[in-house]
């Protein structure tokens, strides 16, 4: 179990970074990373209390710290 944590966490941190590097994002780096391991945290702590899966744990990974990039900047966002 504690090596499916690092792990998401490894995959979280890559995706935000090549998430800024490649232009999806313009939080910067670190925010990127910060947003990305939230993310990837909760659906990790909600895939093992409740059982919650898409698939492996790194598509998990993906997923979730893809989802948690659209979803939190946007969100406070100035209109």
């Amino acid at each position: 179990m504690f090596p499916m944590l690092i792990g998401t966490v490894v995959i979280a941190g890559i995706v935000g970074y090549v998430s800024e590097k490649t232009g999806f994002t313009r939080n910067g780096i670190l925010q990127s990373i910060i947003i990305c391991v939230g993310g990837a945290f909760l659906f990790y702590f909600v895939r093992i209390m409740f059982g919650l899966s898409i698939g492996s744990p790194g598509v998990d990974a993906i997923l979730s710290s893809v989802g948690a990039l659209i979803l939190v900047p946007t969100h406070w966002r100035k209109r």
